[in-house]
């Protein structure tokens, strides 16, 4: 894997972290949409990476059918979930320092901004990641290009 996607998925994974602790969302909300738009994984990728990463324990048949379906991709799991791991502890410490009003308000502002990209601006972004993983080699994370 690429060293500049590493370092995209650690800093998604901070900034994920960081706000899910800080605002006491799920990161998926906050997960799914960077990994769509800014990495360019498909839907269905970006959503078994997330429910990989945040609900194996409550998800895990979920998780299983993402992954024998390929849509989850182990080693981007992983990273993410050492930045995510890191952020939500900062992420909660800043949100205790902060009044509750202004933690509203960062809420909104993040899911407004999230809602109006995922509605009304669907730009078309190369791919950077598999859309499809192969789960039936000997490695489960080998990538298998789709077509």
């Amino acid at each position: 894997m690429d060293i500049q996607i590493v370092l995209v998925l650690l800093l998604v994974g901070l900034v994920a972290g960081m706000l899910s602790g800080m605002v006491g969302v799920g990161g998926g909300i906050i997960l799914v949409p960077c990994l769509v738009y800014f990495l360019g994984f498909s839907q269905k990728m970006a959503q078994g990476t997330s429910l990989g990463l945040l609900l194996l324990p409550v998800g895990i048949l979920g998780v299983l059918q993402f992954y024998k379906s390929g849509y989850i991709d182990v080693r981007v799991v992983l990273i993410i979930a050492l930045a995510f791991i890191a952020g939500s502890y900062f992420g909660s410490r800043w949100a205790l320092s902060l009044p509750q009003d202004t933690i509203k308000k960062i809420f909104a502002v993040m899911m407004l901004i999230i809602s109006i990209k995922m509605l009304f601006i669907d730009k078309k972004h190369p791919e950077v990641m598999p859309q499809k993983v192969s789960t039936t080699g000997n490695d489960p994370a080998s990538i298998k290009t789709p077509g």
